[in-house]
């Protein structure tokens, strides 16, 4: 059976259980017992190659122990198992010795994950199923990967799930914008499900991984942090199916709990690739790890402030922000001050309301900049729906090819010979300045729509509603005649 439907049948099996309701708890199912299964193999495999290597998980949870046997317990006796006593040790499990940083990775997956399935029977069908899969097989995890990687795209119709994704199109042309390499420190300070990282992995490993030595350097550069358990948990088995092997650097923790201040040198990173949560507010208490002038409860400015901060010297930055931030006042402007002053902000590409669709219609925005130097003029793209399409949306949604226009406007890695066209601009520092350091420019090219004169829509909207209201009033009479016949 191909992994596809492999994954299907196992999904069709999981919605016959009364206790799995909708698409995210179907996959915060499947992906603790996916998870189990590839810690197991990988195991298996480090037994054969390292002289005394032992498992973190404890031998009578080891998935080869309880859930490799097809034939093995099932109904109410599962059930028991796996909840009274499979997840009650490893979310107690030690964190200690040689593979301290397994039995972590163990642990923080099942600190807040829950076995939603009530039919032990149709548990150890859809174990059976995952059983099946050889995940050392290479070409075997890299189809489970692409399939995850849909699995979680799928996410952005499960309600509020959909705030972990962010669409691949967006996140490619970022990544291959921002051109990571071995070597560097990469950081996601919001990873979601890893759709960042997974994607900076792929555009290494495609463009500049050629030994060993360079996928190690790759691996250790690797850093990321998460606030949810769903997405934690997510993003730790998306690493493990694109061939991570200590996925650790994955940290179920709020970046910006920690005080601004704390974050010194050895915390620097070379890249930053996020999008960070927006439209949201930090819990009470968390805006007062920053300096007074930054203090506030909406994240994405709290993010934008520890940016800048964290980048080296050289270091660069994609990030994505809604058009708020870009047109916003009071700690807004004392951020984008400090941020033309701190870095080059030298490109954002404008796209449409919506790209985030559904679960967001707002403008958004990827900005892309350098620590170092401060920024002299502002490069502008205006990103354009198709021809003939109205509005991206979820069975049209953006693609990468979509984006290859501003590609190859870009310039290359120098962006050199860029020019003015009906989507691109510049805008100078002076100018920025002059509109109290309003980024929102819009494209000088398009000619706006004339909506007409205001007096004159004004008076249309008056007679409007005096004839709407005589209407109403007609029909407040008729319903009077008729109640009194």
């Amino acid at each position: 059976m191909s992994a596809r439907n492999t994954v299907k049948s196992i999904q069709d099996i999981m919605r016959q259980d009364v206790g799995v309701d909708g698409d995210a708890q179907r996959l915060s199912q499947l992906c603790w017992m996916f998870f189990l299964k590839i810690i197991d193999d990988q195991d298996q495999q480090l037994e054969v190659m390292q002289d005394n290597y032992q498992s973190p998980i404890p031998e009578k949870f080891q998935w080869r122990s309880w859930a490799a046997d097809p034939e093995g317990i099932t109904g109410e006796l599962l059930l028991a198992f796996i909840n009274e006593e499979l997840f009650p040790t490893l979310k107690e499990l030690s964190a200690s010795g040689s593979n301290a940083n397994r039995a972590r990775v163990v642990k923080s997956v099942f600190e807040d994950a829950y076995n939603y399935m009530k039919s032990g029977q149709l548990l150890r069908q859809v174990i059976n199923k995952i059983s099946g899969v050889d995940f050392n097989d290479l070409a075997e995890r890299k189809h489970f990967g692409d399939i995850y990687e849909q699995l979680l795209n799928d996410l952005q119709s499960a309600g509020n799930a959909g705030e972990y994704y962010t669409p691949r199109a967006v996140t490619a042309f970022m990544v291959d914008r921002i051109d990571p390499r071995p070597g560097e420190v990469l950081f996601d300070p919001s990873c979601g499900t890893g759709g960042f990282l997974t994607c900076s992995i792929r555009h290494m490993r495609d463009r500049y991984v050629k030994k060993v030595a360079d996928e190690q350097a790759m691996q250790a550069g690797l850093r990321a942090v998460e606030k949810k358990q769903l997405p934690h948990m997510l993003c730790v088995t998306n690493m493990l199916l694109h061939g991570i092997e200590d996925p650790s650097f994955v940290r179920h923790d709020n970046t910006l709990a920690r005080p601004y201040i704390s974050y010194g040198k050895h915390d620097r990173v070379d890249l930053i690739l996020t999008n960070p949560p927006f439209g949201g507010r930090e819990e009470d208490g968390i805006e007062s790890n920053f300096p007074a002038h930054f203090r506030t409860k909406e994240t994405a400015d709290l993010f934008l402030a520890l940016f800048i901060r964290l980048l080296k010297k050289g270091g660069r930055a994609a990030i994505v922000l809604p058009d708020g931030s870009l047109f916003g006042e009071g700690v807004k402007t004392r951020l984008k001050e400090h941020l033309l002053a701190e870095c080059n902000l030298h490109t954002i590409v404008r796209l449409p309301n919506s790209v985030f669709k559904p679960y967001a219609s707002i403008g958004t925005n990827l900005l892309f900049f350098e620590k170092g130097e401060p920024t002299r003029d502002v490069w502008f793209f205006e990103h354009r729906v198709p021809e003939g399409q109205k509005a991206y949306s979820m069975t049209r949604p953006i693609r990468v090819e979509h984006l290859q226009g501003c590609v190859d406007w870009w310039g290359g890695a120098e962006r050199e010979n860029r020019q003015e066209t009906e989507q691109a601009w510049k805008v100078t520092l002076d100018e920025i300045k002059a509109r109290g350091y309003n980024l929102d420019f819009k494209n000088p090219h398009t000619v706006a729509d004339d909506h007409g004169n205001p007096k004159e829509l004004l008076k249309l909207l008056e007679e409007s509603e005096q004839k709407s209201a005589q209407l109403r009033d007609q029909l407040k009479a008729i319903l009077a005649e008729a109640l009194l016949r």
